[in-house]
């Protein structure tokens, strides 16, 4: 019977994935990978041999159609982002939204993603939140940060090592130098970090050390 599987993969230690992961991606007839590459040393690792094709931000909409005739054709799919779970600030919102339409069944899941243990180990409220993810880089950034700045709910942002700097500057501009924030990165990893403190606590300390690995930032609201 046709399904689509959304499987979350490690952010980064290799045993936070579940047995019931590993069992599917070796039963399904074919895996989609945001990176076949880094998708092999996850495959390598647990002896998975399932032929793998890629997916992600850069051909998902000429490929939308030949995977869903496909899962309309018998097959069983599953698709994995590089790290976390597919379609948070990763592709994938595209296939399952047409597999909705379609009538093809979705399962996805639990497994890792990186915002949840970042936010539990803030020491911010996490009853109530607001995701954003990967904030605009030009074009409707400043808009964006003008409402946020209102937010009283918890915020949770993605940000790369390149641009962390950058953002939390803008944050101390648009939020207050003592606004509360908690910065995580390199989750589950050797070097794993959080940092916790003001704006502008938190901004010197990573002037003062180079921002590396990927980064979740959990901003107290107003």
């Amino acid at each position: 019977m046709s399904k689509l599987y959304l499987i979350p993969t490690p952010i980064g230690n290799l045993e936070d994935i579940t047995f019931r992961a590993l069992r599917l991606l070796k039963e399904v007839d074919i895996v989609l990978a945001e990176d076949t590459r880094t998708t092999k040393k996850l495959f390598s690792h647990y002896e998975i041999d399932t032929q793998l094709a890629a997916f992600h931000m850069h051909n998902e909409h000429k490929v939308l159609g030949k995977w869903i005739a496909r899962l309309k054709g018998g097959e069983t799919i599953a698709l994995v982002s590089d790290a976390g779970t597919p379609a948070i600030s990763d592709p994938g919102f595209l296939l399952v939204r047409e597999c909705v339409k379609q009538g093809i069944e979705v399962d996805c899941l639990p497994g890792a993603t990186a915002f949840v243990p970042a936010l539990v180990n803030s020491g911010l409220p996490s009853e109530k939140f607001i995701f954003e993810g990967f904030l605009p880089v030009k074009k409707g950034r400043q808009t964006r940060l003008i409402l946020l700045a209102e937010e009283e709910r918890t915020m949770i942002f993605y940000e790369s090592p390149h641009r962390i700097i950058k953002t939390l500057s803008q944050f101390m501009e648009y939020f207050g130098e003592e606004r509360f924030v908690s910065v995580s990165r390199e989750i589950s990893k050797m070097f794993e970090e959080t940092k916790r403190g003001t704006m502008k606590e938190v901004r010197e300390y990573f002037e003062e050390k180079k921002p590396k690995g990927e980064f979740v930032v959990i901003v107290a609201g107003k």
